[in-house]
């Protein structure tokens, strides 16, 4: 397969298809908060269901986005994309149609099974397409547009929302997706890891699916249900199949993670911190286009205009932080991002019932938005980079995988940390929980800075595992010495 450099037309193609594929995910992950409050009112859902709303993509997007990563390594990695760009398409459908709250969760959790096939793909096509010294500006420009289309997703669904209905969130996928699978099938080139097993890891997806289901069921029943015997059972049997995925995984012969990924301390430390940076970043989105709404009084349109600065900053910085990265080394970046975007949850953490956009949250978001515009692409970089090539998918896959369950958890826990109760559309509740909620935020921010301080290298040479192209010589200057 020839490779393909950045810039040029062949690029631009490969580009074009996994940042619109990937950004539908994004955007989903995002723009259904902002419609919460109407999905609320025409379903009469309470606080669980609206949880269950988003985490019910968020689930099964987090559970088997490592089987997604894998099977592309195994039976191609654009078969495998335009298989869930086709799937997600089909799933936005039946969301767009729901009769009913329960009917919405379950096209949410199938538009969930469909960003897990489509997102590692996107990043493991970038990584096997590109020419190795294009990687890091491709992957920096796929960060930055597809974290526009994330942060972009509340302004859209605003709009959506305030013009026609909160339906169209989810139809609007449809055309672009068939955009996505026209460009993939004739400007993307094929990849596959020629030694991977062709079998699938049923027993792995099963528990770790499971894990996390539990999990998460756990956490968003307790402020409704309290810490009874289901609710702690439920807790219990979680961990219990977290424990046994990682058995499973260790014992198995065709493992979809296989565990001799993190004997790179870069890759598992870069994996830690996008957990508490991501989840970070998801409690602080859901809290704050529903607090805005009920808490401030905003629009839902106009909520959904209210992050757009983060969008405008990524736009013009991502691609060149992932160019800083590859210049001075992703240590700096990842860890003064993750503390510039602490401070600006700090200063959201102010919102009130008589705050103003421009005094109240304007400077927030743009602190909030220089800091996930410096970290953003590097971490992805650094991800991709301490695992070997062949394992483009699984890379891609762990990394997507951590991101999403820390979102997961987010919306999971922080209501329950926060205090919220039962509902999610009462401002009593909402102002002081949006303010815990955002202190929180703030706090795992800051320990993933640090983190990233003590742990990742000052040049992605020697990220780079040993005996893969550009890694660098242990005995030379950019080994362990210049780390």
């Amino acid at each position: 397969m020839s490779l393909v450099r950045y810039g040029a037309p062949a690029g631009r193609w490969v580009l074009l298809a996994t940042v619109l594929g990937s950004g539908m995910a994004f955007i989903d992950g995002t723009v259904v908060n902002i419609a919460l409050p109407s999905i609320g009112a025409e379903f009469a859902a309470d606080a669980a269901s609206l949880q269950w709303t988003v985490n019910g993509y968020a689930l099964p997007l987090a559970a088997f986005i490592l089987l997604g990563g894998s099977l592309g390594d195994r039976f191609g990695r654009r078969r495998v994309f335009v298989i869930g760009v086709t799937w997600f398409a089909v799933a936005s459908l039946l969301c767009g149609l729901a009769p009913n709250v329960n009917a919405l969760i379950v096209a949410r959790a199938l538009q969930g099974v469909g960003g897990a096939l489509l997102v590692p793909g996107s990043l493991a096509i970038l990584q096997s397409a590109f020419d190795p010294g294009d990687r890091s500006r491709a992957i920096g420009a796929w960060s930055g547009l597809g974290g526009i289309a994330g942060a972009a997703g509340p302004f859209l669904g605003g709009w959506l929302v305030g013009v026609a209905s909160w339906r169209l969130v989810f139809l609007i996928n449809l055309p672009i997706a068939l955009a996505v699978v026209v460009v993939a099938l004739r400007h993307v080139p094929e990849s596959a890891d020629p030694d991977a097993s062709r079998r699938i890891d049923v027993a792995g997806s099963l528990t770790g699916a499971l894990g996390l289901a539990c999990v998460t069921y756990g956490f968003t029943a307790w402020p409704e249900r309290g810490a009874d015997a289901l609710v702690l059972g439920t807790l219990a049997v979680g961990a219990a199949a977290m424990i046994g995925f990682v058995v499973v995984e260790a014992r198995s012969s065709h493992p979809m993670l296989p565990l001799r990924i993190f004997a790179s301390r870069v890759f598992s430390a870069t994996n830690v911190v996008t957990f508490l940076v991501y989840g970070a970043i998801g409690g602080l989105f859901f809290f704050l286009v529903i607090t805005l709404q009920v808490v401030v009084g905003f629009s839902p349109l106009a909520a959904g205009l209210a992050p757009l600065p983060v969008t405008a900053l990524m736009l013009v910085l991502s691609a060149r932080a992932g160019g800083l990265a590859q210049r001075i080394g992703p240590r700096v970046p990842m860890a003064v991002g993750p503390l510039i975007c602490a401070g600006g949850a700090v200063l959201l953490a102010g919102i009130d019932a008589g705050s103003t956009y421009l005094t109240g949250v304007l400077p927030g978001i743009v602190v909030f938005g220089l800091g996930l515009s410096l970290t953003v692409a590097p971490l992805t970089v650094t991800a991709l980079t301490s695992a070997a090539d062949r394992h483009a998918g699984v890379a891609s896959g762990v990394n997507n995988a951590v991101a999403r369950a820390a979102g997961l958890m987010a919306v999971a826990v922080l209501p329950l940390a926060a205090g919220v109760g039962t509902s999610l559309i009462d401002p009593a509740t909402l102002g002081p929980a949006n303010r815990t909620s955002m202190l929180i935020c703030a706090g795992l921010l800051v320990a993933g800075g640090l983190l990233a301080l003590g742990t990742i290298p000052s040049s992605l040479a020697a990220a780079r595992p040993a005996g893969e192209p550009g890694a660098a010589d242990p005995a030379g200057p950019a080994g362990p010495a210049g780390a």
